[in-house]
């Protein structure tokens, strides 16, 4: 059985999940100038993936015996194009760091499902930190 910190923590990522599905949906609508297309369809693509991890996470969170979150955390969108993807790689470190203390929890209490699917997700989300970081080297 899963402990309360455990739940908790995950349904901490569900929250943070749902927020930057949200919120990088509304960018990719939201972003404009020149050579904004294919950073729109970038953060499409990622909100979509994002969602799908909330949903991941939700189904491990029920299947544990557990309610998930349906609370997204704080929604930031951002007015410029520079300042949206600033904000969106740092709510990526924000899952970084999060998704490596759920990792070492589960490990420690040998819940290796709910290791090896924030594995998984932590992977995804280190590759989209590192779009965030190159899109905005100058």
């Amino acid at each position: 059985m899963a402990s309360k910190e455990l739940i908790d923590l995950m349904n901490k990522g569900i929250s943070r999940e749902i927020q930057v599905s949200i919120q990088y949906m509304w960018q990719h609508v939201r972003i404009y100038g020149f050579n904004h297309l294919p950073i729109a369809d970038e953060l499409k693509k990622i909100a979509i993936q994002e969602m799908k991890h909330a949903e991941s996470i939700a189904d491990r969170v029920d299947y544990l015996g557990f309610e998930p979150t349906t609370v997204p955390a704080t929604i930031t969108v951002g007015k410029e194009a520079e300042e949206m993807i600033a904000i969106d790689k740092k709510a990526e470190e924000e899952a970084i760091t999060l998704y490596r203390q759920i990792i070492e929890k589960a490990f420690a209490e040998k819940d290796h499902v709910t290791r090896e699917l924030f594995e998984d997700i932590l992977e995804d989300e280190e590759d989209h930190h590192n779009v965030f970081m190159t899109l905005l080297q100058k």
